[in-house]
């Protein structure tokens, strides 16, 4: 279809949905320039410095921050700034901070703009007012403590405020940084919403939006006033559009009874435009001193509470410009691709009618991480104030449907049992359902996401794993494997220096047989003791994380307990799925326990020491014994170069101590211990394909060895001696591990030997 818009056509052909966009496009930059016009006087343009020019030109954007009487009984008339930080920028070379004036006998603050700074003075500005985590400030007039108790209580009577600090704008030659002036602040604080939502918070989401701990009833309380006069100005833009494109189309109702729906996809999506920008044109948006640039309100899954926010420009060509948003819509819509043999249908999961033998792969919610219907709320307010009378069954409610989310919400539910058993319930009835129409040929696949800090704290047998697990199983299937699957983060564990598990694991399922039989715990156990072994070594060989692997073994594990109709304990009841869990968790530290007995003496001599000790001290005649009974001595592990021993103590040498000028084709004395640890600094100080080298020079013979060694050190690092930085080494080492082996390959000797003398001669 050709667009309908007035104005000159942008191509000669249009192909699916290209002329939809071309009209979102046009009718948005009318929509944008009549919400410009009318808002100009509370948007006044800044004049730039003589050396920048002198030009008066659009700010990028504005930073504030929220104030409370200062405490100090001296100075409470006074409102003092409660600010994370006064830092603009901290780009190597092109630091910039705020710097606040102070006058006591005035009893006044001022900003002013500097650029540069000692150390001191960066960090100072990196530290804003706040003194600790949480809402704990100073007030800059007096030092007196601004607890989080005070401002909960100025909140509540209404004195928390806001103060410009900096305006920010962009020229050719980079960001210039201002100080606030007075006609900027009168203009931002002098603006008038036509409309503002009136929609309450859900009275229960405090942990979902933390600023109800700070009076927060309301969803326009997220927003100033001039953001609430820019969103609601386009909004009533485009229900004024909206009016015109259905008058205009009437002439060719006729022709084709389709145009008035056509019309209303365009105001679908220049609201879906607005509200998608509401999520950086707010007063929970932060300001990035590193990247000088706006950080919307949804880096996570919650609304934060924020002390000092950045308010972009609306009409300046910035995130929060309506004109990006839409153009970030409508070049969707460029690169759809209909087809007539796709079908999509909204309906809910546990009543869905699924066609026959059906190929299921699907994300369910995950127990009680992310309740998504408060969240949703959010945009509610804005897509119900311009598409009710479009969508009236679907925006006709006061806010989004919450009671049936299948999610384990106590709040929702009267309690945490309650709670719990809504979602087991719940969850036990999707899944049978698809379990019911899902192909007998194929796997269905399930995508669940971690809580980390559940997972954290519970380890594998969390309440989340178990209930979830026990709803499949009740439901039908038996669980054949679970994949680890990074779905949000493109980056390497080794590259964000953290145990993170993978976003997602993916739990493989097919049907149950009907004529499955019931076996004892003993049997149970026997099955666990004879094929799980086999199938950690599989997964070892795919090079899973460490971080990963007990999630990855419950796939086997539970293939196991699942194929079967009941697992009966010694009273004859059956096994719970938690039950299971921490059995497949125990065989999992057997098998790398066992991986123990294969290294070289030194080795195992090192691991024991270690998990004993980390890289403390310990006696001498403790250690002796542990080698002698490795039929070794300690001086022999002294001479492999492991540890040091002096003074009647020992303790294993760190990374950092280890040899310069080290090769394993000239260590006569070489172990895994060794080889592993000079891997490891190998790949942190000078990156992947130097560390492919040494692993070429250590040969296929040790590699598989390295690589055991690697997750029984995660293993002790992480469970055992509670070291997250030394088990990030280990977990990383595993995480390249594929890359590495396969840049090893393509290594010559002749450009190994040369690169080894070449880097042992620079250090």
């Amino acid at each position: 279809r050709e667009p309908i818009h007035p104005g000159p056509r942008s191509r000669g052909f249009y192909r699916n949905a290209e002329g939809l966009a071309e009209d979102v496009r046009f009718f948005a930059e009318q929509v944008y320039s009549s919400a410009e016009a009318q808002l100009e006087k509370v948007f006044p343009k800044v004049r730039l410095p003589k050396a920048c020019g002198g030009n008066r030109v659009k700010p990028v954007g504005w930073l504030w921050s929220r104030t409370v009487p200062s405490p100090d009984p001296a100075f409470s008339s006074t409102h003092v700034p409660i600010t994370t930080s006064f830092l603009l920028s901290s780009k190597k070379g092109k630091e910039f901070r705020i710097v606040p004036v102070v006058s006591k006998s005035g009893k006044k603050i001022e900003y002013t703009i500097e650029a540069g700074g000692t150390p001191e003075q960066l960090k100072q500005a990196r530290s804003g007012t706040k003194t600790a985590r949480g809402a704990n400030f100073k007030c800059i007039l007096s030092g007196a403590a601004i607890t989080p108790d005070y401002v909960r209580a100025q909140a509540k009577a209404g004195q928390i405020n806001q103060t410009l600090l900096a305006i920010v704008v962009s020229t050719p030659g980079g960001r210039v940084y201002l100080p606030p002036s007075e006609d900027q602040e009168k203009a931002a604080l002098s603006a008038i919403p036509s409309w503002k939502p009136q929609d309450s918070m859900n009275e229960d989401s405090k942990d979902l939006v933390s600023g109800r701990g700070y009076n927060y009833r309301y969803w326009y309380q997220l927003f100033t006033n001039r953001q609430l006069a820019v969103l609601s100005a386009l909004s009533d833009e485009i229900k004024t559009l909206s009016a015109l494109l259905k008058e205009q189309t009437k002439a060719h109702e006729n022709e084709n009874p389709d145009v008035i729906s056509y019309a209303d996809a365009v105001v679908v999506y220049l609201t879906l435009a607005l509200s998608r920008m509401a999520d950086n044109c707010n007063a929970h948006c932060r300001w990035s001193a590193g990247a000088t640039t706006l950080k919307n309100m949804f880096g996570r899954q919650a609304i934060p509470m924020t002390w000092d926010f950045f308010e972009a420009n609306p009409f300046a060509g910035g995130a929060s410009d309506f004109l990006v948003s839409a153009g970030r819509v409508a070049k969707v819509l460029d690169h759809w691709r209909g087809s007539s043999q796709s079908r999509i249908k909204n309906a809910d999961a546990q009543s869905a009618d699924y066609p026959p033998k059906t190929v299921i792969q699907t994300d369910p919610p995950y127990y009680d991480n992310i309740p998504y219907a408060d969240l949703s709320d959010f945009f509610y307010l804005w897509l119900k104030r311009g598409l009710k009378e479009i969508y009236p069954d679907v925006f006709g409610l006061f806010s989004t449907p919450k009671a049936e989310e299948l999610v384990a919400l106590s709040y929702r539910h009267g309690g945490k049992s309650e709670a719990q058993q809504f979602f087991l319930d719940g969850m036990t009835e999707a899944v049978r359902n698809m379990a019911n129409s899902s192909s007998d040929s194929y796997p269905t696949t399930i995508y669940y996401a971690f809580k980390q800090s559940e997972i954290d704290k519970e380890g594998i047998s969390s309440t989340g794993w178990a209930t979830f697990l026990r709803a499949v199983i009740e439901a039908g299937y038996a669980v054949v494997g679970t994949w680890p699957l990074k779905t949000e983060m493109a980056t390497r564990m080794i590259a964000s220096g953290t145990n993170a598990l993978a976003n997602s694991v993916v739990l493989v399922c097919r049907k149950k047989d009907a004529c499955a039989e019931t076996i004892t715990r003993a049997e149970f156990i026997r099955a666990l003791k004879r094929e799980l072994p086999i199938a950690i070594a599989e997964l070892q060989a795919a090079n899973i994380a460490p971080a990963d692997m007990p999630q990855s073994a419950i796939g086997p594990g539970m293939g196991i307990f699942s194929r079967y109709r009941a697992v009966l304990e010694a009273d004859d009841s059956s096994m719970a799925v938690k039950t299971a869990l921490q059995l497949i968790n125990r065989e999992l530290d057997d098998f790398l326990n066992d991986i123990q007995g294969e290294f070289d003496p030194d080795t195992r001599f090192a691991i024991t020491w270690f998990e004993q000790h980390g890289n403390d001290k310990g006696e001498y005649g403790s250690a002796n014994s542990i080698a002698q009974a490795r039929g070794i001595s300690v001086e022999g592990v002294k001479h492999a170069g492991i540890v040091e021993s002096a003074a009647g103590s020992v303790r294993i040498l760190k990374r950092d101590e280890l040899l310069d000028d080290w090769s394993p084709e000239n260590e006569k004395h070489l172990t895994i211990w060794e080889c592993c640890q000079y891997l490891i600094r190998t790949l942190e100080t000078r990156g992947e394909h130097e560390a492919a080298v040494l692993l070429k020079q250590i040969g296929s013979g040790k590699a598989e060895a390295v690589k055991d060694l690697a997750y029984c050190l995660y293993d002790i690092c992480s469970n055992k001696r509670k070291d997250a930085g030394e088990a990030t080494a280990y977990n990383g080492l595993i995480a390249v591990w594929a890359d590495l082996t396969r840049m090893a390959a393509s290594v010559s000797l002749e450009y190994q030997n040369n690169q080894t003398a070449m880097s042992f001669q620079e250090d």
